[in-house]
């Protein structure tokens, strides 16, 4: 009897012993595997941020991390692009983090960068054998400043408008590291589109060059018919990096459309300016040709005119790096047309020349730009904006031609500049055509550098 009561004793303790179930109380024992072996987990597997500008943070996203009988820290690391923070205020690449049941990490996107960034966020601990990890993506956008310059300021003629205006505005002051300088312009119409002028109008915006008290043309663009730019977010775009070192601090800009309506268009203009590495430090402008007013105070094609379109340009010999930068469209319906029909300058296609000592050195070809495919056009009704003109479109932007590199070999000497016309005679049976012209010389240098010098 006292061995079977010793038998069923061992078989108990061994029960005991294989099922754990040891003891009087229900709860499980604190040798139960579940509560020993230690454990680690997150609530995310990947995280996505919202662009961020390069040099900026992105707004931080939360990660909770969930452990038990942990007793080392947890170790996080994070890929280049992206910090991670326990505060939402203190931001790090790594952190040793003291286990508690449940942990919130925070994490933002910094880029370095331009492009796609990806990485990842380990969260590691000496107890846990696999390592956790969250990817990450963000996309690094340019640094950009922005400056607002007019704010709905209405152009038109009677009504109380005015075709012009002028306006002196606090633009970005240290150009040193900025890439390049985009203008934005926005056409709004007063009592919807129906308040908007109905034709297809020569409009510009220009610059004060202090040093002569010149008005430079920093972008030439035709109004559309009846609507304005609201189809485009930010309007139309103009690079205007040439002018940078002119549009720093307080810059007196002028607006100009050539609307006879009581009709007015109402215009905003901003700026960007990019961040990044310029390719030259300096630039200098000089004004080659100024005949910008208007869509005919400035040449006569195909009659004879005493427009002086010769000039001397003396480019300094330091320079490294020099072009011209033309701006140029046509107006009128002077015939005899072409054999499509096209009368000038508005329709013909014409090919121009800048010569060099009388050398046809660059050509500016006047023809079309893609008129149909303008995505400012549904609400243009009544209106011609469909036809390619010769050059430009009904509510585009006049292209800037600014591919005319001038060869070093001409620095430090001068040499004879002259816009040259294709020849055409005009029979005076259909009005006039006129062309409107402004050009520049652009120099630049990674020294201190003297603008050229034009001379009649």
């Amino acid at each position: 009897k006292e061995e079977k009561i010793k038998m069923k004793k061992i078989v108990q303790l061994l029960l005991c012993l294989l099922f754990l179930g040891c003891g009087s109380s229900s709860e499980p024992s604190s040798t139960d595997p579940e509560n020993v072996n230690p454990s680690l987990s997150s609530n995310r597997t990947s995280l996505s941020f919202q662009d961020t500008m390069v040099s900026l943070k992105s707004e931080s996203k939360l990660i909770t991390l969930t452990s038990s009988n942990l007793n080392s820290d947890i170790l996080i690391n994070i890929s280049d692009d992206f910090e991670v923070s326990n505060d939402n205020t203190n931001f790090f690449t790594s952190l040793a983090i003291t286990p508690s049941a449940n942990v919130n990490l925070y994490v933002r996107f910094s880029p370095n960068d331009t492009g796609n960034s990806f990485g990842n966020l380990i969260i590691s601990s000496a107890e846990i054998d696999n390592d956790i990890t969250v990817s990450l993506y963000g996309n690094g956008l340019l640094m950009v400043h922005n400056y607002k310059a007019f704010d709905d300021h209405a152009l038109g003629f009677g009504g109380g408008y005015n075709q012009s205006a002028s306006g002196i505005f606090n633009l970005h002051q240290d150009v040193s590291n900025i890439e390049r300088v985009k203008m934005f312009l926005q056409i709004d119409c007063p009592n919807g589109n129906s308040g908007c002028d109905d034709w297809d109008r020569f409009a510009n915006v220009k610059v004060k060059d202090n040093s002569s008290g010149n008005w430079f043309e920093i972008g030439r663009y035709i109004t559309p018919y009846w609507t304005g730019t609201q189809v485009l977010e930010r309007g139309l775009e103009f690079d205007v990096t040439d002018f940078k070192f002119l549009l720093t601090g307080p810059t007196e800009l002028r607006i100009y459309i050539e609307n006879w309506t009581a009709k007015p268009d109402i215009i905003s203009i901003d700026f960007d300016y990019v961040v990044g590495t310029p390719d030259y430090q300096n630039y200098e402008v000089s004004e080659v040709l100024n005949l910008h007013s208007n869509s005919i105070d400035c040449v006569p094609y195909g009659v004879t005119h005493n427009v002086d379109l010769e000039k001397s340009i003396l480019i300094p010999a330091e320079a490294e790096s020099t072009h011209f930068r033309t701006i140029i469209s046509g107006w009128g319906h002077a015939t005899p047309t072409d054999s499509d029909g096209r009368p000038c300058a508005e329709w013909c296609y014409r090919t121009h020349e800048i010569k060099i000592n009388n050398f046809p050195t660059f050509q500016h070809y006047m023809g079309p730009i893609g008129c149909p495919s303008n995505p400012i056009n549904d609400e243009q009704e009544p209106g011609n904006w469909e036809p390619n003109r010769a050059g430009w479109c009904p509510g585009m932007a006049v292209p800037v031609r600014k591919d005319n590199i001038i060869d070093m070999s001409l620095n430090g000497s001068p040499f004879i500049f002259e816009y040259d016309f294709q020849d055409w005679i005009s029979n005076g049976a259909g009005g006039n055509a006129f062309y409107a012209i402004s050009t520049y010389v652009v120099v630049k240098s990674n020294s201190e550098i003297n603008p050229a010098v034009i001379q009649d």
